[in-house]
């Protein structure tokens, strides 16, 4: 009986705005009234989905289970609560040592304010924390915790110790559009790529004395790598990199200073610059930005900027680029002009669409990603979608 009360909710709900659902063209108050029943209709479908299961610590992705634990520290703010994603350290060892290291990781770290979670990755590998699996996964978690837990979704952070701090390196750049900020400790940085994390306040830590896998020498020009992308483009790269003389992989609690550091800052949903790089693991989504599996490679980059109604294609990698747009980012009753290599490829309105609203609602369930407008950039060509 439960379950036919909820459905007819949201039934009433979506029959208010059927005739929206139709339409190709929106105004600004229209449209904001859509996306408000519509993201009220995705969450309580989602609520139906998952019921009582979030409740359990684990997440199912495939045939893979990723466990966690959690705690709430302090009170809660009006805005939401802030959740640490907490990672542990471990890798290509046998379960009960990764297991070990998971118990561990619970300990290291207390947040003056929110939800410390740690989650026990599902895999034994090397590669732990960024095989392909991962980003779903974590994707599910901040769902629950913000629908839940009542985490308020700009106030995300990642953070991880050793292998954690490996994944922290590869999980950053590649999500930077999930975190408010980033904490690397103790980590290896491998193929990562610095580019994306334009957007993200980064901080690293690690022991002077850390020379296995060359962990100090290369966290320390991780660090010098930011420094000359702040130096190209002193509105984005905010970051520091902490090295400690003398001490080992162990750095004996220092690295704690790190929850303060990035409890400061809160994530910009809709930064004006946005740099773009595929890792191994593709992703299609990355802050007002997509595409589709068409031709998506490893290395793919783009770099999209947004000043006014302006939008300015500096570099574009990808066979079909699109661009989402809503009222926060740009005024969408006005024309909207696209530059592409320096030259005018569109110059024309973008209607606000229910169809576009609800696409991207149902992508995230993320009241600050709700987009109502999208062109599409193929073959040097801006079309209206």
């Amino acid at each position: 009986m439960c379950f036919k009360k909820e459905f007819l909710l949201i039934g009433l709900i979506s029959f208010n705005f059927i005739q929206l659902a139709f339409a190709q063209k929106l105004s600004r108050s229209d449209a904001d009234n859509f996306a408000q029943s519509e993201l009220a209709r995705e969450i309580n479908l989602y609520k139906l989905q998952v019921g009582d299961s979030w409740k359990t610590n684990v997440v199912l992705y495939k045939d893979l289970v990723m466990k966690y634990d959690y705690k709430i520290f302090g009170k809660k703010p009006e805005t939401g609560r802030s959740l640490f994603i907490s990672l542990h350290g471990g890798g290509n060892a046998a379960p009960d040592v990764n297991d070990q290291q998971w118990q561990n990781q619970h300990f290291l770290y207390t947040p003056a304010e929110g939800v410390y979670l740690v989650p026990r990755a599902p895999t034994n590998t090397w590669n732990l924390w960024h095989e392909d699996h991962i980003d779903n996964m974590l994707d599910s978690i901040i769902k629950r915790a913000v629908i839940f837990l009542g985490v308020n979704p700009n106030k995300v952070y990642i953070m991880g110790y050793s292998a954690g701090g490996d994944g922290v390196f590869q999980l950053a750049p590649r999500m930077a559009d999930r975190w408010a900020a980033a904490a690397m400790m103790a980590g290896h940085p491998g193929d990562a790529s610095a580019l994306p994390l334009r957007n993200l306040p980064f901080t690293a830590f690690v022991g002077g004395a850390d020379a296995a896998y060359n962990r100090n020498k290369l966290v320390k020009a991780w660090g010098e790598k930011l420094d000359s992308l702040k130096m190209l483009d002193t509105a984005g790269y905010t970051h520091s990199t902490t090295v400690y003389e003398g001490l080992p992989h162990w750095m004996n609690r220092k690295d704690t200073i790190a929850l303060d550091w990035m409890a400061k800052f809160t994530r910009n949903p809709l930064p004006k610059k946005i740099n773009w790089v595929q890792d191994d693991r593709h992703e299609t989504d990355f802050y007002w930005l997509s595409t589709d599996s068409v031709g998506l490679k490893t290395g793919n980059s783009a770099t999209v900027s947004v000043k006014e109604n302006t939008i300015n294609i500096e570099h574009n990698d990808y066979e079909r680029l699109f661009i989402y747009l809503n009222d926060k980012l740009v005024n969408l009753d006005k024309a909207i002009k696209v530059l592409y290599n320096g030259k005018v490829v569109f110059n024309g309105k973008v209607n606000r669409t229910a169809k576009t609203i609800t696409e991207t609602i149902t992508k995230r369930l993320d009241p600050n990603m709700v987009f109502s407008a999208k062109l599409e950039v193929k073959n040097g060509k801006v079309n209206r979608l």
